[in-house]
């Protein structure tokens, strides 16, 4: 599934496929990713202008048009993601829809299981209000706001951390990694973790998204445990002892028993 890693990687797609060229024509093969919007009223309202630099919130990206134009949101659902190709180039079986622009570029959002798509907003308030219940950005959330959206928090600290009304951009993968290296068992309650805690989860935090985007994914390395979770017998990669497994809210969760002891 698409976390802000990749978010952030499609964000750059986009940028260095389409920015500031003009929308010529937007080709929709699958009207079934479009939410809220018509394929006419998509394409009345894009073609002909050109795009802004995009930005990115969460898991969310936001391809912007100029001069204060519309904006398309989209979200990558579990296999979404975008595509920079050319107009002659052979379209894929999950190419939903097509971005072609100015200079000979087309611009290609692909998705297999259609659990996402695109909305369309006429304005920035409009915007806004499809994001209202997302929470900050993990990417780029101060200390005292993360401490304090985690903190008020009585469930599960991995449960807490993958809700995204309380903080945007992570999921289970990222999840895992950081609270590996906080050496936090996985369901510790939130409103049990120290200061001292939530200050070295958010360092933890932001070294690891920092690793993640440069990768363009959260990457698989043998030190990371990413990297080993999926092994038929994961070892973990800091101190040997066998991975566990469990779910946790309906999510596959890894984690070490000696380098993140039950609180309980």
């Amino acid at each position: 599934m698409p976390e802000l890693p990749d978010v952030e990687g499609f964000r750059r797609v986009l940028e260095s496929c389409v920015k500031g060229r003009v929308i010529r024509r937007v080709d929709v093969r699958d009207a079934g990713v479009l939410h809220g919007t018509s394929v006419r009223r998509l394409r009345d309202a894009l073609e002909g202008r050109r795009f802004a630099a995009p930005r990115r919130h969460g898991k969310w990206l936001l391809a912007r048009t100029a001069s204060d134009g519309p904006t398309l949101l989209l979200h990558f659902g579990m296999t979404g993601q975008l595509v920079c190709a050319h107009p002659d180039d052979e379209t894929g079986a999950h190419d939903r829809v097509l971005f072609t622009v100015s200079g000979g570029r087309q611009l290609r959002f692909r998705d297999q299981r259609k659990l996402q798509g695109l909305w369309l907003a006429d304005d920035d308030s409009q915007v806004e209000r499809m994001l209202d219940r997302q929470g900050p950005d993990a990417m780029t959330v101060e200390r005292k706001e993360f401490q304090a959206a985690l903190s008020s928090r009585r469930g599960r600290i991995k449960t807490a951390l993958t809700d995204q009304s309380v903080l945007a951009g992570l999921g289970n993968l990222l999840a895992d990694e950081i609270l590996w290296r906080a050496r936090l068992h996985p369901a510790t309650r939130a409103g049990d973790l120290t200061e001292a805690d939530l200050r070295d989860l958010h360092t933890h935090m932001r070294r690891t998204l920092r690793s993640s985007v440069t990768a363009g994914r959260v990457p698989p390395r043998d030190s990371w445990l990413t990297g080993r979770r999926d092994d038929p017998d994961p070892h973990c990669p800091r101190c040997g002892h066998p991975l566990r497994r469990t779910r946790m809210s309906g999510r596959g969760t890894v984690w070490c028993p000696r380098c993140q002891p039950d609180a309980d």
